[in-house]
């Protein structure tokens, strides 16, 4: 019996019904000689500590490192009866096709069934890039050899074990030594979300001792041949700061005198430079994160979450999950049939489609940069709009207008620099002047329309408010002075870190680290967390309350900042996370071993427990409202349902409030209604 093993129901039913299996059975789909099942995610996970003995229930300094000798994994109890149906079909078959997600955590949902369910027979993988019938069909035709895959599952496997003694072992380390130095909450520790929280730490830092420096500009009018436009003074040498700003009032005064008493500007010189931009990859999931978080202010979770019903609800995108922009160059026979699907889908984009040149081969089209994974792009089927929320046109547009930009001219225009002299003083004009819109004309702006003259995504805010059109100039020609005006101006902090913008930070990490060791040995391409991942380690430390949303921004809680202080600095690196993710893709690439990874990832741990095992921490411990029973001071723990206050002669007296029931005096939380009683923390 041949059997496919999906990730999701609803894979499974798409490609059954392209496999001809129309019997719906219990947790399968079956007929024309193949069964088809599916996981619902992981069926099985990682045990706990529990499960390799029962003191491990209780947390103590005493027991660590726990460093299992087998590993053990069990079946989720919550899809218990799934797994019992899968179990069965895999006992049953004689070939197995894995259809699971095409990535790492794809191939290990799959593997990790096989192993627990004892199956040696042979082995296919299904591939899959989107989920329409065309692209099902062709993949069922290219089923690749298992042995291919198998490497992903090393990977998959490395990176859950070390997550796993990372997580257990130095959690309940900080935890237990958070509590000696009178903390009571839990102090998660994770592979890839404590250099996360780092990150957002830092840079709260950086706001937090940004001290403002004062500095002037002088803003002039000036006009030729009718037209108006803005030049700036540029100040003396000696008299800036590195980036180029007056930074003496004296000086911007004794300027405006000057500029105030002249009457015309001569141009000094003038420079015109044809500038070309291409047009913009196609979207890899961490910059559709990054575009959605900006344009349409949605989550970094919500944008996976669209993009994932966009491929397998709609099946009008491709596999979200992609960590590349490029596409094979097979790919281009296929752009008839896409065009075609899109106007299909949308008829209103006829005009912009006509305007096409479909023989145009951008830079997207590159075998050598496509992974595992090519960009996100529309499929080859039409899709219905009005099927669709607003929040997923708005992505699938975006997603459109990537692809259509691949066909559509360099986006042109002209950068003019122009210099004058007034007086004794020196001004400069810049000037920006479309020449080809290209394919700026399939971009996304306001509602539906397109935005030819939009300033591209590289274009910093400065350069866009002072780019204008200016007049015809040549040296010696001279300009009528109108309005001057002095501005005094302060520098202002970094901006806080929106989800976004995180996201781009956990990608390009390598470009943040200082360290010179690990940056000779980091690649430049390597960022932290994968495009699978980052959107959950986001919502996991919001669910912890180590980070909270401050309209789009977000922030680090008083959490965050003692667990951050109190773990050791390697394991909130970024750099360090970063080196094992790089050691993750080498195992991909047969290059490393899972034995060698994990055998140096537990002396790592175990050498971490002994340094710190006898360590004062020196951590924030929040103070609360006095205790309604005792009117002792209260402090924050964490249980079951959250954060809340608990008095401090816990367990002697039991009072405690919930947070919500302050805010209302000190507006300090957002937790609801008062509590008598809490439970302790799992696992303490």
């Amino acid at each position: 019996m041949r059997v496919f093993l999906c990730e999701k129901p609803s894979q499974g039913k798409d490609i059954a019904r392209v496999l001809g299996a129309r019997e719906r059975g219990s947790g399968c789909i079956s007929g024309n000689g193949v069964v088809v099942t599916w996981c619902i995610g992981h069926l099985v996970e990682t045990a706990p500590p529990e499960a390799y003995g029962e003191e491990y229930k209780r947390w103590s300094l005493d027991q660590l490192p726990i460093i299992p000798q087998q590993w053990r994994n069990e079946v989720k109890t919550s899809t218990a009866t799934q797994f019992k149906i899968v179990k069965q079909l895999i006992g049953k078959a004689s070939e197995l096709v894995i259809a699971t997600d095409a990535d790492r955590e794809g191939e290990m949902i799959a593997r990790e069934l096989l192993d627990l369910c004892g199956y040696r027979g042979p082995v296919q993988r299904l591939w899959l890039s989107a989920l329409n019938d065309a692209s099902i069909r062709k993949a069922l035709e290219a089923l690749r050899p298992g042995a291919e895959t198998l490497p992903l599952y090393y990977s998959a496997l490395a990176r859950s074990r070390a997550d796993w003694l990372i997580g257990m072992n130095l959690s309940r380390l900080f935890t237990l030594l958070g509590r000696q130095a009178g903390y009571q909450g839990v102090l998660s520790v994770g592979r890839v979300q404590t250099p996360t929280l780092r990150l957002v730490v830092d840079r709260d830092r950086e706001i937090a001792s940004f001290v403002p420096t004062p500095f002037w500009e002088i803003e002039v009018n000036l006009s030729h041949a009718g037209q108006s436009f803005l030049a700036h003074w540029s100040a003396p040498i000696g008299t800036m700061d590195q980036a180029g700003r007056c930074i003496q009032q004296l000086v911007a005064q004794k300027a405006l005198d000057v500029l105030r008493g002249a009457r015309e500007a001569q141009v000094l010189s003038v420079e015109t430079e044809r500038i070309h931009e291409a047009p913009p990859l196609p979207f890899d999931l961490g910059t559709l994160q990054e575009v959605c978080s900006r344009q349409l202010g949605l989550d970094v979770q919500e944008t996976l979450d669209v993009a994932q019903a966009l491929y397998e609800t709609h099946k009008a995108t491709t596999y979200p999950r992609s960590d590349s922009g490029f596409l094979p160059e097979s790919m281009l026979a296929e752009v008839p049939t896409v065009l075609h699907a899109l106007v299909t889908t949308d008829p209103a984009i006829r005009p912009l489609i006509d305007k096409l040149d479909r023989n145009q081969r951008s830079r997207a089209w590159n075998d050598a940069k496509v992974t595992a994974h090519h960009g996100i792009i529309p499929t080859l089927e039409p899709t219905r709009l009005d099927a669709m929320s607003d929040k997923e046109k708005a992505v699938y547009r975006l997603i459109r207008s990537h692809y259509l930009a691949q066909f559509l001219p360099h986006h042109e225009f002209d950068r003019t620099l122009a210099g004058f002299s007034a007086g004794s003083e020196t001004l400069l004009a810049t000037g920006k002047q479309v020449i080809v819109a290209g394919w700026h004309l399939a971009q996304v702006g306001k509602g539906d329309d397109a935005r030819a003259a939009k300033p591209s995504d590289g274009e910093d805010e400065e350069t866009a408010r002072r780019s204008q059109v200016l007049p015809s100039l040549t040296k010696g020609v001279r300009c009528q002075i109108g309005a001057v005006g002095l501005k005094g101006l302060k520098t202002q902090p970094p901006k806080p870190y929106t989800q976004g913008e995180l996201v781009k930070a956990m990608k390009g990490v390598a470009k943040l680290v200082t360290d010179p060791r690990l940056k000779q040995k980091l690649k430049e391409t390597t960022g932290i967390g994968t495009e699978a991942t980052r959107a959950g380690i986001i919502t996991g430390l919001f669910d912890r309350s180590y980070l909270i949303k401050k309209g789009r921004s977000i922030r680090a809680s008083d959490a965050a900042f003692t667990l951050i202080d109190a773990v050791p600095p390697a394991i909130a690196d970024p750099g360090t996370t970063a080196i094992w993710e790089q050691a993750l893709d080498m195992i991909e690439s047969g290059q490393m071993t899972l034995d060698g990874f994990i055998g140096k990832q537990s002396a790592w741990v175990a050498q971490l427990v002994e340094q710190y095992r006898g360590a004062r921490l020196s951590v924030r411990v929040p103070e609360g409202p006095r205790c309604s029973l005792c009117g002792s001071v209260t402090r924050q723990r964490t249980g079951k349902t959250g954060p809340f206050w608990s008095c401090t002669r816990y367990p002697d007296c039991k009072g405690t409030l919930a947070i919500e029931a302050t805010s209302r005096k000190t507006g300090r939380s957002n937790r609801s209604a008062p509590r008598k009683r809490q439970s302790k923390p799992r696992g303490s």
